[in-house]
């Protein structure tokens, strides 16, 4: 062992009693190799293909296409839970909903109607 008495502790230099055993280096109980956190298991769960049938065709896909096509589908068939789920997704990934468009003043509400009326009356429907 080390003479503690001529050993400058500092950066990189951890007292002499804290510092590791020969033959022995890292957190001895730490994780075990070859264990997975919870989102590789996750990610590769969500990564495994699966085969569906979409218009008569046989199709193989990832579970997490199967899941987002789901979703999709019941919401367009009027799920009031599934829209609220697709629109927060929609958020996430930056897509535009109808709160991000813009609501018109007064002046450029005149001048829609004005254009509006230009128009003839079978291109405004």
């Amino acid at each position: 062992m080390k003479d503690p008495t001529d050993y400058e502790v500092g950066f990189g230099k951890p007292p002499v009693h804290s510092q590791f055993k020969k033959g022995q280096s890292g957190n001895v109980r730490g994780r075990p190799k070859g264990k997975q956190n919870l989102v590789t298991v996750i990610n590769r769960a969500l990564n495994e293909k699966i085969q569906i049938v979409e218009k008569g065709r046989r199709k193989s896909i990832t579970k997490l296409e199967a899941a987002v096509k789901q979703l999709c589908n019941k919401a367009a068939q009027g799920d009031a839970r599934s829209i609220q789920q697709v629109m927060s997704l929609g958020d996430l990934i930056g897509m535009e909903t109808p709160k991000d468009i813009v609501q018109l003043n007064n002046d450029e509400t005149a001048v829609m109607a004005a254009l509006l009326k230009r128009l003839p009356s079978s291109a405004q429907s």
